[in-house]
């Protein structure tokens, strides 16, 4: 086959064992669907490609809107994957063909748990990114010189954007739709597929995921009696008894093994039983926050708002289910 020279920009989905195929599919679906809608406008659509390892080594097409056209990715996406993410040596070949893209130009983007594909290139040491909030502790570990914010649903940093969880290749695809066509087209396009296109942010649906793989005995000690207690208030001189060490050096420990001071991670264990209290039950807020330790009503709205990204109200408006359930003693 003669490929003529490229004259639209592509974006190539990057395929490996087990990716998550509703979002190749649906970026795929996404990005046509937008081109439909800047032709309209009188530019051209863009093309779309999807790639594969072969047997034989190196990557190629395996999927292609505009076969006849020759040249390479403009924008490169990994997606992620519903067993959880590649290791080291699994992301390794398809990090090394990322890095080579990269090299010739293209912009790179993961959703989900393909960002431990995207940052096994090195790309993103001391560079802000995110992925699923579920596996921001393991991100973290694998890869500590990355600036990790798992609240954000999308960064965009110049050449590389990381979208979190599973579905946010929803809002990657609309950042993308922005970058390629304009808002217009975006905004259209987020109409058709009913999807707002700003104002989500991870937060908003994570739970408290505590890290306790650290391996530091007393302060996992603590993490659990913590749990046990529920959304008691607990000082710090009382979390240092239970470790069974001097208070000075328990904050130091504590921080180097959760990543959160003493009274952060307290604060987040309250801020999750209220949530769960705004979801199953009607109570009034002011009832909730004394609940779970708090008598200022106005200083728990305040400190739910800063962790979780809604107001306490508009928290139960989109995720309460209206029951009125007796409150825990």
């Amino acid at each position: 086959m003669v490929r003529t020279a490229a004259t639209r920009t592509e974006v190539g989905i990057l395929l490996y064992p087990g990716c998550q195929l509703a979002m190749v599919h649906g970026i795929t679906d996404m990005l046509i669907i937008a081109g439909h809608f800047a032709k309209r406008l009188g530019r051209q659509a863009v093309r779309v490609s999807h790639w594969h390892r072969q047997e034989a080594g190196g990557f190629a097409r395996c999927f292609d809107s505009h076969p006849d056209e020759g040249g390479s990715p403009a924008y490169l996406l990994t997606p992620g994957r519903l067993a959880g993410p590649p290791d080291a040596d699994e992301a390794a070949p398809y990090a090394r063909f990322l890095l080579d893209r990269h090299a010739q130009g293209a912009v790179l983007a993961s959703n989900c748990g393909g960002a431990f594909v995207l940052a096994a290139t090195g790309l993103l040491a001391g560079r802000p990114a995110t992925t699923h909030w579920q596996f921001a502790n393991a991100f973290r570990d694998r890869f500590p010189d990355v600036l990790l914010d798992p609240d954000k649903i999308v960064i965009e940093d110049g050449d590389i954007i990381t979208a979190g969880g599973l579905m946010a290749w929803t809002d990657l695809g609309l950042r993308l739709v922005d970058r390629l066509f304009g808002p217009s087209v975006m905004i259209e396009t987020g109409r058709f597929h009913l999807v707002d296109p700003v104002g989500r942010e991870q937060r908003h649906y994570s739970n408290f995921s505590p890290r306790m793989t650290h391996g530091d005995e007393p302060i996992l000690k603590v993490q659990h009696w913590l749990q046990a207690r529920g959304a008691r208030a607990v000082s710090v001189g009382e979390m240092a008894a239970q470790a069974g060490l001097e208070e000075r050096t328990f904050l130091r420990r504590f921080k180097a093994a959760t990543g959160l001071k003493p009274s952060e991670y307290s604060q987040h264990l309250r801020i999750g039983k209220a949530r769960e209290l705004l979801e199953a039950t009607r109570r009034p807020v002011e009832q909730i926050a004394w609940s779970v330790g708090y008598e200022d009503a106005a200083a728990f709205r305040k400190l739910f708002h800063r962790i979780v990204g809604l107001t306490p109200g508009e928290y139960r408006q989109r995720f309460g289910v209206g029951r009125d359930e007796p409150l825990a003693a």
